[in-house]
């Protein structure tokens, strides 16, 4: 069939786009694997296998005003997330996911053809946003155990002209699940850039939050989500921290009821929720680290040490895709890798411990 007349109206740079490859959610893969939905491991997004809390379904169970356009500025949520992280809530945006942000922050900054600043491999929203943006991406390489190679980036960014106006940095990183030392940070955010840091798995890590150095400077943003600790993935809600000059372009820019009504009414009962979700937490931890210690043990696996609700593997002696396809027949979903600095890999979230017993006894199985 000849390309539509209007596909030739489309922005020149949409035609070279990449699609985004989403995870499959459990209706679908149940359809395409023939099992329901319950038979199924689903250990492939790094969702959280408890879900949301009892008192978070109940709150969405009683809303009684869904058919009221939502507070376009989240002010009683603000006010809640500015307890959990410690920073005023004039300093606060709320999004649908933390991937809303992401995209506003390439809107307010990046010009057609500006570089933005990414350190694969990494979480893969971050090129997207860029190059529908119509921005280009200065990648630069992780060393092979996922550190930062921060002396390629200072001479990377420094030697371009214009320079970037934006760097993204996960903590813990997806899909290795590695942490941002401070001191590394430090030495980012001294450069004439905008330093994007995305704590999506901070809740599992241990490690202080950056959140309250957002504060102290006037370029570093720091993103959280709802999507892991809270079990509301698929609600998308997510927040990020600001400096007060940015967000005077983020609030002209962002759409006014970005956040539904569910979204917020879910996030609300859960910071009122803490300890329910700290046990959950705390188990999820558990769990992720007796899963790496026995992934050990399996000889075709090469697990990476992980500070976030995932363990990856690099697969030795077998191929990675032929492993991924034979988890899946057994209804056992992780994902799999086979890109530039993920050669040869599979990633599995951490799942409950009826879960991670099943995948680690197929595994085994599989040798």
């Amino acid at each position: 069939m000849p390309d539509s007349w209007v596909k030739k109206l489309f922005r020149k740079n949409v035609e070279a786009l990449e699609p985004y490859k989403p995870i499959l959610p459990f209706e679908v893969l149940a359809e395409n694997l023939g099992r329901r939905p319950e038979e199924i491991v689903k250990l492939d997004a790094n969702e959280n296998p408890y879900g949301p809390s009892p008192k978070v379904l109940e709150a969405l169970a009683s809303y009684p005003y869904y058919h009221i356009y939502p507070d376009p500025q989240q002010k009683r949520l603000r006010k809640a997330l500015s307890g959990y992280v410690s920073v005023p809530a004039d300093n606060l945006l709320v999004g649908s996911g933390a991937d809303e942000l992401i995209d506003l922050l390439v809107r307010l900054f990046v010009e057609p053809g500006e570089y933005v600043v990414n350190f694969p491999p990494t979480f893969g929203m971050y090129e997207f946003d860029a190059e529908i943006g119509g921005g280009r991406v200065l990648s630069i390489p992780r060393r092979n155990d996922f550190s930062l190679d921060v002396d390629a980036a200072v001479q990377e960014i420094t030697r371009l002209s214009p320079p970037p106006k934006l760097l993204f940095v996960t903590s813990p990183n997806n899909p290795d699940g590695g942490v941002l030392p401070p001191d590394e940070l430090e030495r980012l955010i001294e450069l004439p850039i905008v330093v994007v840091v995305d704590e999506a798995y901070n809740e599992f890590s241990g490690a202080p939050s950056f959140a309250p150095k957002v504060l102290e400077r006037e370029n570093l943003v720091v993103l959280r989500t709802f999507s892991k600790w809270a079990g509301l993935a698929g609600l998308r809600l997510g927040y990020g921290v600001f400096p007060q000059a940015m967000l005077d372009g983020l609030w002209k820019i962002k759409q006014p009821y970005n956040v539904n009504v569910a979204a917020t009414v879910a996030g609300l009962a859960a910071l009122e929720d803490m300890p329910y979700y700290r046990k959950t937490i705390d188990a999820i931890i558990s769990e992720r680290e007796r899963l790496y210690r026995e992934l050990q043990e399996v000889p075709y696996l090469r697990p990476f040490p992980s500070k976030a609700n995932f363990v990856l593997c690099r697969v030795v002696g077998r191929d990675a895709y032929g492993l991924k396809k034979a988890l899946e027949e057994e209804g056992i979903i992780v994902r799999h890798y086979h890109k530039p600095g993920l050669e040869n890999m599979i990633r599995i979230s951490v799942g409950r411990p009826e879960q991670n017993e099943i995948v680690l006894e197929r595994l085994k199985q599989l040798v």
